[in-house]
């Protein structure tokens, strides 16, 4: 907001989401503080509360919340956060090959994904399930200890084998789905 009118601004070009999220730059963050934070941003730019405004504040008033609610899912799934602290640290982006070298995992990946194409089975579907978060929180774990040492190639590493899990996470949500 223009400190002498109160006129909303435009969003600056490519803003530090930790920064405007008001959080650390790390992997570990706090999730009550951001959805607070989230929430007190909608709150101040949310475009219900710029109908009567000019229409340059409307629009800004909708950038601002697009980018509020871009900044929030990024830092609160561990997998973009990840990424996104890769980005900010000048690191290449992840591609699944990053982790290719690992045979033993891509037989596990590629054995959840045969048990996903399997007739529909709700206990085998349970247990996919669960075997997916355990390795996900694993992994979240791994990446945590990873950032800390500072150590981005394996954070990155670590960061596509999340990629791959999270890829059969949305195949299962897909055979949950009654069709």
């Amino acid at each position: 907001f223009c400190p002498g009118c109160r006129a909303l601004q435009p969003p600056a070009p490519r803003p530090d989401l930790f920064r405007l999220m008001d959080c650390e730059r790390s992997f570990r963050i706090d999730e009550r503080q951001l959805q607070r934070r989230f929430r007190s941003l909608q709150r101040a730019v949310h475009p219900d509360r710029f109908g009567r405004r000019p229409p340059k504040e409307q629009y800004y008033s909708e950038q601002h919340s697009s980018l509020i609610n871009k900044a929030y899912q990024t830092l609160l799934s561990p997998l973009s956060r990840g990424l996104y602290l890769l980005e900010l640290s000048g690191v290449e982006p992840v591609q699944e090959t990053d982790c290719d070298a690992d045979s033993a995992f891509l037989m596990e990946i590629m054995e959840i994904n045969e048990k996903l194409a399997e007739p529909k089975n709700e206990d085998s579907l349970e247990e996919i399930e669960t075997l997916i978060k355990a390795k996900q929180e694993e992994l979240t774990r791994e990446v945590a200890a990873a950032f800390e040492r500072d150590d981005l190639q394996e954070a990155k590493k670590l960061l596509a084998k999340m990629k791959y899990f999270a890829n059969l996470e949305d195949k299962l949500k897909a055979r949950k789905v009654p069709s």
